[in-house]
């Protein structure tokens, strides 16, 4: 059985769950530089193997993997050490926050013949997995274009010190995820453009960035997708509608995906509809505390299909070419927002010669 090791607490919380209750994965320290939140880990979860020094997973050769749910600035950096220590990685999304740290990165996981996965939560919830599901079956026929969506009430984020910062883009945090959904599907993204901006309450609280975007994509053999975020203004009831969907819109067929509620619907090539919603037992396995502000089950799936990558010797996806991808993706997005003009892919990869 593969031995993980987690750095960073906050989000790793969720990785600790899934590690502890995997067949797949035997779970052997966490690390945090904050001693408080490892004791409460260890005495939420009753695992007390913890250290606040990062060393000691790299030095340690019984670890196979490494999973980092630090802030984004410092991923490179700590991927960078788990690779040179011989582990394979797990990183959480978004992958790195500068491109010019890339082409090292792709270079190590060469040398080292290690793999680095990136944690795309989203595509490893139920609803998001049924939908890729029928797809590849051919259920609905061949893709004519995707609309996706997340919007949330996140007004309880403006009271956060951090969330008022120049350093913090929803665009980062909160599109990442429809955005890695477009790319899923349409992988060949050759241009974006998009508007923004910062909403009346993201004003008052004293927001620095957009709150509230609408972006459209072009893929190389002319499909086109759009991707939207709103984030500090009320929803609709979630019988109505759902904070993040995506849809697929087919030459024989349709399919929408929606998180949280784990409800799925679709029209398929025999033009017959349906729409499936899973019980208690799945909610229970997908949100594990505080009602659905961890993604406990998500992280699960990723880390048993993780390691079946690492003990089958296949790619697991995303992976760090992915992620990289989604990366130039979403500041191809950042520039177009400043811009007010389309931005080729290309241009933001060719700037950091990859």
């Amino acid at each position: 059985m593969l031995k993980i090791a987690i750095l960073g607490l906050g989000e790793g919380r969720s990785t600790m769950s899934a590690a502890l209750e995997s067949s797949k994965l035997e779970l052997s320290k966490v690390c945090d530089r904050n001693e408080e939140i490892c004791k409460q880990r260890a005495k939420e979860f009753d695992f007390h193997s913890y250290t606040t020094n990062y060393d000691d997973l790299l030095n340690d050769k019984s670890i196979d993997i490494i999973a980092i749910y630090t802030p984004d600035h410092l991923h490179a950096q700590h991927v960078k050490q788990a690779l040179l220590a011989g582990k394979h990685v797990v990183c959480t999304k978004p992958f790195i926050d500068d491109l010019s740290d890339a082409k090292e990165l792709l270079e190590l996981s060469k040398t080292t013949g290690k793999k680095v996965f990136i944690g795309q939560s989203s595509r490893f919830f139920e609803p998001a997995k049924r939908q890729r599901a029928d797809y590849e079956a051919g259920l609905i026929g061949d893709l004519i274009t995707i609309e996706a969506q997340y919007h949330a009430d996140h007004r309880w984020f403006l009271k956060k010190e951090w969330s008022l910062l120049q350093s913090f883009k929803w665009l980062y945090g909160g599109l990442s995820h429809p955005v890695d959904f477009i790319r899923w599907y349409l992988p060949n993204i050759q241009e974006v453009m998009g508007y923004g901006m910062i909403s009346s309450n993201g004003a008052v609280a004293g927001l620095k960035n957009e709150d509230t975007m609408h972006f459209i994509f072009k893929a190389t053999d002319g499909r086109i997708a759009r991707v939207s975020g709103v984030y500090t203004s009320p929803t609709q009831p979630a019988q109505r509608d759902s904070g993040m969907s995506t849809i697929l819109r087919a030459t024989e067929g349709a399919s929408q995906a929606d998180y949280h509620e784990l409800r799925y619907a679709v029209t398929d090539k025999t033009g017959e509809e349906k729409v499936i919603t899973w019980g208690d037992s799945t909610i229970k396995y997908y949100f594990r505390f505080e009602g659905q502000s961890h993604h406990g089950g998500e992280y699960q799936n990723y880390l048993e299909y993780f390691v079946d990558s690492i003990e089958q010797n296949f790619e697991a996806y995303p992976n760090m070419e992915e992620g990289i991808g989604t990366v130039a993706l979403l500041q191809a997005m950042d520039k177009s927002l400043q811009t007010g003009l389309p931005v080729k892919i290309a241009d933001v990869l060719n700037e950091y010669g990859l």
